[in-house]
C-alpha cells in the first residue's frame, strides 16, 4: 500500500468554503471526514493523507466534482543511508592519467 497527499481546492468565497467542507464531511470517509483546511489562511483547499493502491483508487474516495481538480501526489520517506546512496552516485568522479 502507498500513502497519498490529497490537495482539493474550492473557490475562494465563504460559501464554497463551508460547502466544500459539507461535502467532504458527509461522505463519511474517514480519510475525509479528517481533512485539514486552509481556509482561514486564505489558501482554499483542503488535504488529506490516503493510504491506497494508487493514484486512481485515492482519486475514488473523493466526491465526483472533486475529482478532476485534486492534485494527488504519492509520498515517500527517506532514510538517511538511501539519501547517502544516492549522493554517492553523484560525486564527482576523480580523473586518472
Amino acid at each position: 500500500m502507498a500513502r497519498f497527499l490529497v490537495e482539493v481546492p474550492h473557490e475562494a468565497e465563504e460559501k464554497a468554503c463551508a460547502l466544500a467542507i459539507q461535502l467532504l464531511l458527509r461522505t463519511g470517509s474517514h480519510y475525509l471526514t479528517n481533512a485539514e483546511w486552509g481556509c482561514m489562511d486564505g489558501e482554499h483547499k483542503g488535504w488529506v493523507i490516503i493510504d491506497v493502491d494508487s493514484k486512481e483508487q485515492a482519486r475514488g474516495i473523493l466526491p465526483p466534482v472533486y475529482r478532476s481538480k485534486a492534485k494527488i501526489v504519492k509520498l515517500n520517506k527517506f532514510s538517511m543511508e538511501e539519501i547517502d546512496e544516492i549522493l554517492r552516485h553523484h560525486q564527482p568522479r576523480e580523473k586518472t592519467g
